[in-house]
């Protein structure tokens, strides 16, 4: 990576650690290179907008197309192509094509077409008629097929996709009224179960029976019904409770610039466990207004981890979606004398506010400027007219009040950055605290539920809507979930993955959810956690080794038992013929028929771990020792060492043993794991490397200056990877495989295929294995398609200092 590179990237709006990140993508980084040098920006910065575009240009060019990049390039210069559906029309036009027509192109790609919203508006209405009788059948499950059938229409080809989503949604209400119980998918029954239940069958049971129902009890048990939430106009409930017809409606409202974390685990279990209990609906709704750190990514996994906690949204929402109206309340704010345009910068704002000292607060020049003015100002600052930092709306509230989410908050911001959906549409966006309560009161929400830290904020969102007339919502606050010996600061743990410390926002010793799922923790136990943890208004502070016991207890109860040694010795048991092999049926779990079982070969020759032998005994050590007997788990009769063979330095590569199958032999003390040398049964199963994981950090509060002086990077555990190779499991984990291999919906939950090696811990399959070719080749077993296989260590066993003995 060269620092050229880095600063070329930066020419074209990509901040520093973005433009890092590219110039080490092997793929991206020429492709970006020649798209700038195309478009003669190497020597000038562009507009962000045109940067954002040559980026979704060279990151997605296909093969065929990539001869053509340049002319691409250029006409992303020349403000032909000024969205990313016109520049993916673009790299599908010009695939394996070897001229370009100028004109062909331009038309395929809607070069100069402006579609209005009165023309989605107008196309909506003519598609519906088409559609009519199924929209009345299926109602609302036909909104995906009608969004599409809508978007897919030649006049609205180059429209902008919030405007059709909002058509269509007006459209559906007009004909079908809001949702109703006809709505609500019902399950069906299960079939009548096999005899062995499947992992997924199990973990419902457990989640079943060790969930408190938390919301009718405590603190959740206190919120109000849906209507009881006074308005500063009673018409405005009325068409509230129309629109709704009574029902709990919540949200879980992420912005996505980032990876969610452990405390997003209760939010979620939160907003969507309420809509739940009481039958109503939760929307995942994208507080998606600040451009700049935003990233497709983090849209995609968003989504996934609520899917994968088990949750379906009622809807997918987007605040972007309502930036036209966002913007018309505006202007209606500032029309009331509500709101003005000011200049000051940070700096001022903060001394305006008392600044370090906490002295009084004053007013701006701007705050009592014309109501006009402001108004002109406004349309300025919408027209791009204005530069970032130059002018912003603020909201004209209580100087005086004590709360500080009255002192006149920003409700608008000049940022020239293109938009994840709406493109260079804006240059202006609304912030959270402007959009985040306008936004739930377009979406009914009946419950809006948020973590304490907003508490002070309820005031200025009630204001906001009572200021407007708009419906108004409820705001309620519970306490953050935190876990010790670790960070969820998303700055900070950036900085993590730049300096190398981890892996990425995945690495399993990170408590983002992606990283959890990774390390193989079900998120039934997650779910099961939070909720045992109950809702209150204190922020909840849990350590590490309390949930690690939590999730040892739901594996112990879920996971399948595998025999495996991770520093292999070899055992030749000398009175067993040469060839012999016996086919030995081992229990899934001991004592849990429930859980199936599979057969493994005990042979002439097997494997233990070197810690389960020593070749000088002592009367503490209970293993395997010269001269001594213990049994091998499974296997009918014990073992006595009676050889110690070493290697030229001295160590011990090899033991002899003889079978103690005479009648009336005394049963053993100690049991030890084992795996049988049986190329003939895939026996071992070799794996590539078993990641071993502890604390991150070696403080449990890393962010404390006065327990960690040198601050959190001082206090990383350099020592919490390790990583073994050369590691032997028995050939029931393919039994393990095949059933996710058979049941897996997406065929890339690795995790999924979670086991417990016997007295060593609980593991799972990391996603960097190579499985091999198995989605195409469903009838082979994964023995025969991978090519390296990593596992996860979960969370160790909690052994008694007896047993560890």
């Amino acid at each position: 990576m060269s620092d050229s590179l880095v600063l070329l990237f930066q020419n074209i709006g990509l901040t520093e650690q973005k433009a890092k990140e590219t110039a080490k993508n092997k793929t991206l980084a020429p492709n970006l290179e020649k798209a700038i040098h195309s478009a003669g920006f190497q020597d000038k910065p562009s507009e962000k907008s045109t940067g954002a575009l040559l980026y979704h240009l060279a990151s997605t060019i296909t093969p065929g197309a990539a001869s053509h990049l340049d002319y691409i390039a250029k006409a992303i210069r020349d403000s032909k192509l000024t969205t990313a559906d016109q520049v993916s029309a673009a790299i599908k036009f010009v695939n394996d094509k070897k001229d370009i027509d100028e004109a062909a192109f331009d038309k395929e790609c809607g070069v100069g077409v402006v579609v209005t919203k009165d023309d989605v508006n107008k196309a909506v209405d003519e598609y519906t008629e088409t559609v009519r009788d199924r929209l009345i059948k299926d109602r609302y499950k036909f909104f995906g097929p009608f969004f599409a059938g809508a978007k897919n229409i030649i006049s609205l080809r180059w429209a902008n996709g919030g405007d059709v989503k909002e058509a269509v949604d007006a459209k559906m209400l007009e004909i079908l009224g809001p949702k109703d119980e006809r709505d609500i998918a019902i399950k069906k029954k299960k079939e009548t179960k096999p005899e062995i239940k499947e992992e997924k069958e199990i973990e419902e049971t457990v989640s079943v029976l060790k969930v408190p129902d938390m919301f009718f009890e405590g603190e959740l048990a206190k919120l109000h019904k849906p209507g009881g939430n006074p308005q500063i106009k009673p018409e405005l409930m009325e068409a509230h409770l129309k629109a709704t017809g009574g029902k709990y409606i919540t949200r879980f409202p992420p912005e996505p610039n980032g990876f969610l974390h452990i405390g997003h685990a209760k939010a979620i279990n939160v907003n969507f466990g309420l809509a739940r209990a009481h039958n109503g609906i939760c929307n995942l709704r994208y507080d998606d207004t600040n451009p700049e750190a935003e990233e497709e990514r983090y849209f995609v996994s968003i989504l996934e981890i609520v899917k994968w906690l088990g949750f379906t949204p009622s809807e997918i929402t987007y605040s972007s979606t309502h930036f036209q109206r966002l913007y018309e309340l505006a202007i209606e704010l500032i029309k009331k004398d509500k709101a003005y345009v000011c200049h000051c910068t940070g700096e001022e704002i903060q001394m305006h506010r008392g600044g370090p000292e906490r002295g009084p607060r004053t007013a701006c020049v701007h705050r009592d400027r014309p109501i006009q003015e402001s108004l002109d100002l406004f349309e300025k600052m919408k027209n791009g007219e204005f530069e970032e930092g130059q002018a912003i709306l603020r909201m004209k509230m209580d100087l005086e009040n004590g709360n500080p989410q009255f002192w006149d908050l920003v409700a608008y911001r000049v940022l020239k950055t293109p938009h994840h959906r709406t493109g260079s549409e804006w240059v202006i966006y609304p912030t959270y605290d402007y959009t985040h309560c306008l936004v739930d009161s377009f979406e009914n929400i009946t419950h809006s539920l948020c973590t304490v830290e907003f508490t002070q904020s309820r005031y200025s969102y009630y204001w906001l809507c009572d200021a407007l007339e708009v419906y108004k919502p409820v705001q309620w606050e519970y306490g953050r979930l935190n876990v010790t010996n670790t960070i969820l600061s998303k700055r900070k743990i950036a900085e993590l993955v730049r300096k190398g410390l981890v892996f990425d926002w995945d690495d399993p010793r990170l408590y983002t959810l992606p990283a959890i799922r990774r390390r193989g923790v079900p998120p039934q136990a997650i779910n099961n956690f939070v909720h045992t943890l109950g809702v209150t208004k204190s922020d909840t502070v849990i350590e590490a080794t309390k949930l690690d016991a939590f999730i040892r207890d739901y594996l112990n109860e879920t996971a399948p038992r595998l025999m495996g040694v991770f520093h292999p010795i070899k055992v030749v048991i000398e009175n067993l013929p040469e060839g012999y092999e016996q086919m030995l049926t081992v229990q899934n779990k001991p004592r849990d028929p429930s859980m199936g079982e599979h057969t493994i070969p005990f042979t002439r020759e097997v494997w233990i771990d070197g810690s389960d032998f020593r070749e000088v005994d002592d009367k503490d050590f209970f293993r395997l020792a010269p001269g001594k007997t213990v049994g091998l788990l499974n296997v009918p009769c014990p073992i006595t060492c009676t050889k110690v063979i070493k290697d030229e330095s001295g160590k011990v590569i090899e033991l002899v043993a003889r079978y103690e199958d005479a009648p009336g032999f005394k049963r053993p003390k100690t049991y030890i794991q084992w795996v049988a040398e049986s190329p003939k049964h895939g026996s071992p199963v070799r794996l590539d490397e078993v990641r071993l994981f502890e604390r991150l950090f070696n403080h449990s509060n890393p962010h404390d200056k006065r327990e960690v002086p040198g601050g959190y990077l001082s206090d990383v555990n350099t020592s919490s990877l390790t990583v073994e190779k050369g590691a032997l499991v028995e050939t029931g984990l393919w039994d393990i495989m095949d059933r996710w291999a058979k049941s897996s919906e997406t065929k890339t939950d690795y995790e999924a295929m979670r086991f417990q090696l016997t007295r060593i811990g609980y593991f799972c399959v990391d996603k960097e294995s190579d499985l091999g070719d198995f989605k195409a080749k469903p009838e082979m077993s994964l023995k025969d398609t991978v090519k390296r296989l990593i596992l996860n260590r979960t969370v160790n066993l909690q052994v008694s200092s007896a047993l560890k003995k």
